[in-house]
């Protein structure tokens, strides 16, 4: 098969939750393990920082690879969902999974996979831990795909665990409480190693301090032990949280020669470093256009935050959301005087252009509806003033096809 012949048959024949949404969700680690048993266990060949939380995990993620790298270290980067291609999920030093590696990878085991009725994402999990260890990393900074005890990636164990914040993010599958939810998120906590919490939360301290104690865990709530504000080349002022959990986990790593300066060089260079998309990126000036991936109430309160804090005449919104999201609570978020621009993303589960239009209209929101995100970005820069404001959200795939 060629690249994209891999691609297509590892998204259209196997669940995965990024097209297909609860109904690919597993829930259990049976089919990872036996992947790992069959691969040789690659996932014990390197080590590794293991990321979890409702928001912030990529950002983190990114800038913890980032910072390793100003250090000189060869650091492995799992990440998920992709934006423009599945490569962007496996990186080492920024570049992504080369495309002959992909299609050998499951051309040598696509009989294992068929046989064993593996998941999109177990699969990738396999294929990320396997290039890591043939490329000999240093160490691997991977990103939980959703919750944490019952991610496929949790059968690492890490140098270090970083949990960043708990909010109300799929709560179908993960708890209907935050302290459901950040139950789950503690599965990634392992016996003896640290854990870093980057937001305190009353609610979730309780819950982490008390599994973190039954494990034998140090626990480090990164606000208590990190004075100061570091800077980072991330935009966005919900960052300061990240930035905190992340360097309070790099001072938690043993055997690994970092300076304050790597620190701060790494912060400043994230993108540059490691190919981050989507996290309050400019895509254009005159008028002003950003976009960003935040698609829950917490994520999205704090971007529409950042919102408010621009200077513009008229602001513009092109949004669009999957079918499982909680309109109830995300719509109200929005403010009423904007002109709104509502699409559907292309996906299996992009919620329709006209039921979000209705729905929005419903809480104030006002205005028209495209079949296409493109077509509807097309329509708000047609009418947007010099000094008005664009932005896209809502879900990280409308943020996927613009960027």
């Amino acid at each position: 098969m060629t690249y994209q012949e891999t691609l297509e048959w590892m998204f259209a024949q196997l669940p995965m939750y990024q097209q297909k949404g609860i109904s690919a969700f597993k829930g259990k680690l049976d089919n990872i393990l036996t992947l790992s048993a069959y691969l040789g266990h690659p996932e014990r060949k390197f080590k590794s920082i293991h990321v979890a939380g409702t928001n912030g995990k990529g950002s983190s993620s990114h800038m913890l690879a980032s910072i390793l790298q100003e250090a000189g270290y060869k650091v492995g980067l799992y990440t998920s969902p992709h934006l423009k291609d599945f490569r962007e999920r496996i990186r080492i030093d920024g570049q992504p999974v080369n495309k002959k590696f992909v299609v050998d990878f499951i051309k040598e085991h696509k009989l294992f996979l068929e046989a064993h009725d593996l998941s999109f994402f177990e699969m990738t999990v396999g294929m990320a831990f396997r290039y890591f260890e043939e490329e000999k990393i240093d160490i691997a900074i991977v990103e939980v795909g959703l919750g944490g005890r019952l991610d496929s990636t949790n059968i690492i164990t890490p140098e270090v665990s970083l949990i960043t914040n708990i909010g109300y993010d799929h709560v179908e599958m993960l708890g209907d409480t935050i302290a459901k939810i950040a139950y789950e998120k503690a599965g990634i906590i392992k016996p003896g190693v640290p854990v870093v919490i980057s937001e305190l939360q009353e609610e979730t301290a309780v819950v982490f301090n008390a599994i973190a104690k039954e494990r034998n865990s140090k626990i480090i709530f990164a606000g208590e032990v990190i004075p100061g504000n570091y800077k980072t080349s991330l935009l966005g002022s919900y960052q300061h949280k990240n930035v905190k959990g992340v360097v309070a986990s790099i001072k938690e790593l043993k055997g690994f020669d970092i300076s304050d300066k790597h620190i701060s060089d790494g912060l400043m260079k994230v993108s540059e470093n490691t190919g981050l998309l989507g996290r309050w990126q400019f895509l254009g000036e005159n008028p002003t256009v950003v976009c960003d991936t935040a698609h829950n109430t917490e994520g999205l309160t704090i971007v529409l935050d950042q919102i408010k804090q621009q200077e513009f005449t008229d602001l513009h919104v092109v949004i669009g959301f999957v079918k499982d999201k909680n309109l109830e609570q995300i719509l109200p978020l929005f403010p009423k005087k904007a002109h709104y621009y509502f699409c559907k993303p292309n996906i299996q589960r992009g919620l329709d252009e006209v039921v979000l239009k209705n729905q929005a209209t419903e809480y104030g929101l006002k205005g028209e509806s495209y079949a296409s995100v493109n077509e509807a970005l097309k329509s708000a820069l047609g009418v947007a003033k010099k000094s008005d404001f664009v932005f896209v959200g809502g879900s990280t795939f409308v943020v996927a096809e613009i960027v």
